[in-house]
């Protein structure tokens, strides 16, 4: 049988086929081979001999269209990144270390500040201007007032996204009311997984249309991008692209050399401040790391 995993608990994996949900684990191949299933994925899976429950084992992986490092979901055709405007205040540099992270497994990003009913009009506009300026589409959303709900419906349609983003921003809320408060549980599975009332813990997927899944996934407060070196940061900065190739220097850093275009572009409010100082950090971060490494 062929079906997609929906969550996966404690070497538990519940697969969905044809609407019904089969709790399975997974075979010992997959620890030979260092192999993990991952919420989103399509595998094969076994019936066992279990009069009491619908039990399986999965088998197969099938192919993956991507995997993302952190959360660990698969076959993800985009993210809604979901921060607050305020309560708690948006930490944009934790924003900017994601949207590198996406950028670096190419996985479209739709940036969703929520809460706008809390937010002064500037506030808003500022944060939203500094997103849209580097390319980034973004929604303003309250899910008090209901405000932004339906393009946030819109960009959903279809597509299998994962909604990431800290805790305490109203990716719960936000969940409730993209849901409508359906709950994929049932049977054992629901006494087996218990949530906290606000709190996510494990990746989820939910079906809210035709061909429109949305993964829930638990808070993120820092992040680790393998395989990262500082030469390619300036590539996942996508408001440097019409510019760092017209530098002075081939292999400009973009921090201390002369004739920079990108520092240029900064000059004339091309490029906003507070995504320059974060690349200028995490340069320096990952410059720092090679030299402990070396």
């Amino acid at each position: 049988m062929i079906g997609k995993i929906l969550k996966g608990i404690g070497g538990f994996y519940y697969v969905i086929n044809d609407e019904v949900i089969y709790e399975c684990r997974a075979k010992g191949i997959f620890r030979k081979k260092n192999e993990k299933p991952l919420v989103g994925d399509n595998v094969e899976f076994e019936l066992t001999c279990d009069t009491e429950k619908v039990t399986g084992n999965i088998t197969k992986i099938l192919e993956r269209k991507n995997s993302l490092i952190r959360p660990e979901v698969a076959n993800v055709d985009q993210v809604l990144l979901v921060f607050a405007l305020k309560n708690p205040n948006p930490n944009l540099n934790l924003l900017d270390r994601f949207l590198i992270m996406m950028e670096y497994q190419k996985i479209d990003v739709v940036i969703c500040f929520n809460k706008v009913d809390i937010s002064s009009d500037d506030n808003t506009n500022e944060i939203a201007d500094i997103y849209r300026s580097a390319g980034y589409k973004v929604i303003i959303t309250s899910t008090k007032e209901k405000i932004g709900i339906d393009e946030v419906n819109e960009i959903l349609k279809g597509k299998s996204t994962v909604m990431a983003g800290p805790s305490g921003v109203g990716k719960s809320s936000m969940l409730n009311t993209l849901t409508k408060e359906v709950v994929m549980e049932t049977g054992d599975i629901s006494k087996k997984i218990k949530r906290g009332k606000n709190t996510t813990r494990h990746s989820e997927i939910f079906a809210i249309g035709n061909d429109t899944y949305l993964i829930d996934t638990p808070g993120f407060s820092s992040l680790f991008i393998p395989g990262m070196t500082k030469e390619n940061l300036e590539r996942l900065f996508p408001e440097f692209e019409p510019f760092m190739d017209k530098c002075r220097f081939v292999g400009c850093a973009h921090i201390n050399e002369p004739d920079c275009q990108v520092k240029n572009a900064l000059a004339d409010g091309l490029i906003k401040e507070s995504r320059y100082e974060n690349y200028k950090l995490i340069y320096n971060e990952l410059k720092e790391s090679e030299k402990r490494y070396d």
